[in-house]
C-alpha cells in the first residue's frame, strides 16, 4: 500500500500494480535501510499529498531531490523553513521579483504554492545522500511520466513549466491543445547566467492564462 492522497491513488491505481512499480518500491525500501536517503520517507509523496489532482493548476517539473542534509522535502525546488536558499531557487525568486514586482522571500518553503494548486513534481522522487541522480535509474520516471499524462488527460487549462533540457523532454506527454506549456533554460546559475531564464515572464504568463480561463491566479 502506497501512502498517497486518495485522488492520486485512484487515478494512478494501475501503476501501483505494474512490475516496474513493485520492483521500484522494493529497491527504494532497500536503499533507505542501507543508508541515508532523501527526502524522509514520509515526504516522498509530499507533492501529491499537498495537491490533489483536481486542484492542479500548475506543474513545475524538477529532476531529482536535493541531496544534502535537511534540504529535500518532497517538493521540487523547495527547502524547509530556515534552510539556506539553493542557487536555483534564488534565481526563481529573482525572476518573480523582476516579473511581478514582488519582494524576494526569506523562506524557501514552497508549501504555500502547493496549497494553491502548484504541483512541485520531481521526475525522480528519492535520492541517496550526497549523490545527485543516484536513484534516477530505479524507475521513478515511469511513475512521474504517468502522473504528467494523468494531469494532461484529467484536467483542463493547466500550466506546465518546463525548465531545462530534461524537463522539456517531457513535452510529448502533454496535450498542448488543452494546456499551456512554458519552456525555458533551467534556473540554475550554470544555465540562467548564459541567458534565457531572466525575463522569461513565466509567472505573469501563467497567471494571465489562468485568469483568461476563469481560474484563480497563483500568489507567487
Amino acid at each position: 500500500m502506497v501512502n498517497i492522497e486518495k485522488s492520486w491513488k485512484e487515478v494512478l491505481k494501475d501503476e501501483f500494480e505494474k512490475p516496474y512499480f513493485l520492483q521500484l518500491t522494493d529497491q527504494v525500501r532497500t536503499e533507505y535501510k542501507q543508508g541515508k536517503c532523501f527526502p524522509p520517507g514520509r515526504l516522498i509523496f509530499n507533492a501529491y499529498n499537498l495537491c490533489p489532482i483536481d486542484n492542479v493548476k500548475v506543474v513545475i517539473l524538477g529532476q531529482d531531490p536535493y541531496h544534502d542534509d535537511g534540504q529535500a522535502m518532497g517538493l521540487s525546488f523547495s527547502v524547509p523553513e530556515n534552510v539556506a536558499l539553493p542557487p536555483s531557487l534564488q534565481n526563481i525568486y529573482k525572476e518573480i521579483q523582476q516579473d511581478l514586482g514582488l519582494p524576494v522571500p526569506q523562506s524557501g518553503d514552497l508549501t504555500h504554492w502547493a496549497n494553491q494548486g502548484v504541483l512541485l513534481l520531481n521526475a525522480t522522487l528519492t535520492v541517496r545522500a550526497h549523490q545527485a541522480n543516484s536513484h534516477q535509474r530505479l524507475g521513478w520516471a515511469n511513475f512521474t511520466d504517468a502522473t504528467i499524462k494523468a494531469i494532461s488527460n484529467h484536467n483542463e487549462h493547466v500550466v506546465f513549466m518546463l525548465w531545462g533540457g530534461f524537463a522539456r523532454s517531457k513535452k510529448n506527454l502533454i496535450d498542448a491543445s488543452r494546456h499551456l506549456i512554458l519552456e525555458s533554460v533551467h534556473p540554475s546559475p550554470l544555465s540562467a547566467n548564459r541567458g534565457g531564464w531572466f525575463g522569461n515572464h513565466h509567472f505573469s504568463r501563467c497567471n494571465a492564462y489562468l485568469t483568461e480561463n476563469g481560474l484563480t491566479p497563483i500568489e507567487w
